[in-house]
Order: structure tokens, then sequence, then C-alpha cells
């Protein structure tokens, strides 16, 4: 591999506009930390009327995922967060994909080794295995030996032209490089003295994480990188890297780690921590952004409950600690809970809640459904008001405690006798009340009325609601009686009741 000589270097402009990135690798689908870190960027971004970009930095081909690009970028906009300028959408910096892009690393690599901040590596992957078993053997962390950096300008000419693999290596000079981080405040890393040089550009051509960063920050103008910490220490690389392309850094803002509630990693091979698997489980997206948020920092109060308008408006980036955030699943179901039934409550959302309900139970329940009544705007809306707060998903009305909601029940006259020697006399005096009218006008009332059933029917108020449950829902548990009274409304609780006594 030899680049050219004698490429221009261009110089950075000011940056008056804040842009900061999501830079993901393709090589895997969405998790839950990387669309905290989305998030983050997001947040910062929309704070100050910035942008918000997506980046996908593929130059590991070897470890590409069919498909993974777009599912990145669906993830984001599923979630609510979507890129201003990407691949998908465009943008004046494209392109948005870093193996469309070689040309750049190419062009910056050669003025490196114009300047003599860079040189070629000949070294073999059989001599670079051999440093590293040596370094191993002897107890030290592995590291390039720099063998290569002293080579004359005619040894590297007689090897190019015999066409020796090669790569090019950036020199790190000894110093510490001190910078102010926006979490981790100033920190400093003297990471030529415990690293060798890094390869910035490889034989084939595509450019490492550390060199392509740098690269594509600068030619889109990037204002802030928001990143995890374990790039913490390469971000000293990074600015010596910058200072010999004569550029501007961006600033940077390490994020702390996201983590079990135990302290252990997120790993990606639990398929539970994909945002693919959430939203096939029926999860919101504004639960999941809620629920990574609070498990860190980055706010005054640590409150639940926050939609995407209250995380961009409380947002404060001098709020985020730098020890590891807490995951914590468990609570998921609380925060699932808590954002569905905001979605209830809101007029124009429940109109959609409903609709997509409407669907899924003529998928999960075709012909079995009771009445066509059951699919009528109305009456799911009427199920949704009833059920929100005990409900996280919409998923959960078509379980087997909830198919009475959509399916009438079978109950046999030896059921229903188990229950009570009274059942028959329950189901007319209820049925009664009912078409009397204003009983299922609230809970209160309706609860009121049927504690008088008992007494009219010589029995215990346990077997009044112990014989209705059965009647109405063919179950031993699940919402209260008045609750499935009030869902089913007068017409379809006569006709169950109604069932009864033709038994």
């Amino acid at each position: 591999m030899k680049i050219l000589r004698g490429v221009s270097r261009q110089m950075c402009t000011s940056r008056p506009e804040v842009r900061v990135r999501f830079a993901p690798s393709p090589t895997g689908f969405l998790h839950l930390g990387g669309l905290r870190t989305a998030l983050y960027n997001f947040l910062f971004s929309r704070q100050r009327r910035g942008v918000f970009i997506l980046r996908l930095e593929d130059t590991d081909q070897k470890r590409l995922v069919p498909g993974a690009a777009e599912h990145i970028e669906d993830m984001l906009e599923w979630a609510g967060i979507p890129p201003d300028e990407s691949s998908r959408r465009g943008g004046d910096y494209g392109p948005y994909v870093q193996s469309e892009r070689l040309h750049l690393y190419t062009e910056a690599a050669s003025s490196l080794l114009n300047t003599g901040h860079a040189y070629y590596c000949f070294c073999s992957n059989q001599r670079l295995e051999l440093l590293k078993k040596e370094a191993q053997r002897s107890g030290h962390a592995p590291r390039y030996d720099n063998r290569c950096r002293r080579l004359q300008p005619q040894q590297v000419e007689q090897k190019l032209a015999a066409g020796v693999p090669a790569v090019v290596r950036f020199k790190l000079h000894m110093g510490t490089e001190e910078f102010q981080d926006l979490v981790f405040g100033w920190t400093g890393h003297a990471v030529g003295a415990v690293e060798g040089d890094p390869v910035i550009l490889k034989g084939d051509g595509y450019p490492t994480y550390h060199l392509a960063s740098v690269v594509d920050d600068h030619h889109m103008r990037i204002s802030h990188v928001l990143r995890g910490c374990e790039w913490l220490i390469s971000s000293a690389k990074h600015l010596q890297l910058y200072r010999a392309l004569r550029w501007t850094p961006p600033t940077y803002a390490h994020l702390p780690l996201l983590l079990n509630r135990d302290g252990s990693k997120l790993s990606k091979r639990q398929g539970d921590i994909f945002l693919q698997s959430f939203r096939d489980r029926g999860v919101l997206p504004e639960t999941l952004l809620d629920l990574v948020t609070h498990a860190g920092s980055g706010f005054s109060d640590n409150r639940m409950g926050r939609r995407l308008d209250e995380l961009i408006r409380d947002f404060n980036i001098s709020k985020i600690t730098t020890h590891s955030a807490l995951l914590d699943l468990d609570k998921l179901e609380e925060f699932s809970r808590l954002h569905l039934q905001r979605r209830i409550e809101d007029p124009q959302q429940c109109v959609w809640l409903c609709e997509e309900l409407k669907q899924m139970v003529k998928h999960t329940h075709s012909s079995e459904i009771s009445a066509a009544a059951v699919l009528e705007p109305e009456y799911i809306e009427r199920v949704l008001q009833l059920r929100k707060g005990h409900i996280s998903s919409l998923q959960d009305l078509l379980s087997s405690t909830h198919s009475y909601l959509w399916v009438r029940p079978r109950v046999s006259q030896t059921q229903l006798q188990s229950e009570s020697a009274h059942a028959k006399d329950i189901a007319t005096a209820v049925m009664q009340m009912v078409l009397a009218g204003g009983s299922l006008v609230s809970m209160e009332r309706l609860n009121s009325e049927l504690k008088q059933i008992s007494s009219r029917t010589n029995s215990t108020h346990s077997s009044v609601m112990k014989v209705l449950r059965l009647l109405l829902s063919a179950q031993q548990r699940g919402p209260s009686v008045a609750e499935m009274m009030l869902s089913l409304g007068e017409q379809e609780v006569c006709v169950r009741l109604q069932k009864a006594l033709e038994l």
C-alpha cells in the first residue's frame, strides 16, 4: 500500500452550530446501551437547537451484520429520536457511512506521512504475535515496539517498491495529553508512555477507529462528542491526531457505563437488551427513554415518568456523574404502566391505541370474538380507561386473564352448581338490577348495589362475587367483578347471565 504524498491539508473553520453524532458500528443491532448514548446526544442537540447526526462506522467489514445499518435508524425513529442527518435522510456533510468516505482517510494519512507524524509499518502478523506472547510471558501489557518508526526513507521506498504489505502508524509523543471533559473534568493520559504507535490505516485501505472518527468529526463539523467512557483514554490519541493535522478538536463528554443492577456488564448476548425485543413485547419507546435516563444521571432529580419533551427540558450535562449507571429492568413494568396510562389519558393517543388493540384482538381471537360490539371504539376505549394503571402493554389485554373481554366464556351447569346452590337466583337478581338501569354508572354505585344482592338471594357477598366472576369470565381471578361488568356493558352482561339461566 502506497499513499500519494503532497495532498493539501484542510483547515477547520469556526463551529457556531452545535453538531453531535451517534456513531455505532453496524456489527449488531441497537441495544439499551446504544440507545442511551444516542438519547443523550439527541437531548444535548435539541436543548441547543443543534443537529443530531447518525454516522455508521462500518470499517470492520468482516463483522458487519446484514440489515443492522437499516435497523439502527429504524429503532431511532421508533424511539422518537430520529437523526437530522443520516444516510437515509441525507445532509450536507455526507456520505454518512464510513466505507463511502475512504478517500478522506487516505488524504489524512498522506498528510500525516508528509509531515512526519506517521510512518509505514511492514511488521508481519507473525512478528506482532511474537511481541504479544513475549509481553504476556513477562507479565507486561502487549504493545508494539515502534520498530518501523526507525526505518530510513530509502528503506521505506525499497519495501514499498517491492510490494511488502504495509500499514500506516501514527507517532505518539510521550507527554501527557490533558483536556477538559464535560463529565470527567480535567483529565490527561500519557498514552505514548504505555502504548505503542497505533495503526491508523490498515493494509486494505480501511482506517481504524482512531483515524476515522477524527477525520469524520472534523469534516462533519462535529462540535461536541458525547460517547462512552471506554473511549476516554483513547481521546489522548485523538487529540494528538487533531494537533498533527492542525485541526480544532471538538469538546468531549464521556458518558459512564450502563450496567446491570448488580454491576455486571450489559451483554449483547442477552437478547432482552435489544430494542427490537422490547418493541416486540409491546414496550412503549418513551418507557425505554425514561428507564435508561432514570438509571443514570444528567438531571437535577431522579423522578420517573418523564416524557421526551420533559427529558429535553430537564437534561443537564453538568449533572452527569462519573460513576456507572445501574439499569434495573425489574422496574420495567412499573415504568410501562405509567407511560401506557399517559397515552390512554391523551385523547389522540387513545384513538391510536384503540385501533391498534382492535387489530390485535382480531388477529388473536379471530372467529371466537363474542360480538361485533367488542371491536367498536367506544367499547375498546372503555376497556382501556378501566384497565389503565393495571396493564403495562396492550399485549396484556390479549392474555387468558382478559380473554373474557373479547370471547364469551363457556360455563357448565356443574361448574355453576359447584359455586352456589343459589347461582341462578343470583344471576336473575343481578340481571334485574342491570335492566332497571343506573347501576353501571360508576364502580362505587355498582359495588353498592351488588352488596344488596346477597341479602336478596340468601347468599354471602363472597358467594355472589364468585358466581358472577364465573358467569362473566369463567375464571377465578382477574379484575374486580364490578370492573368486569362496567367493561362489558349492560347488554353483554345480560347476555352472559341469560345463558346461565338457560343451563
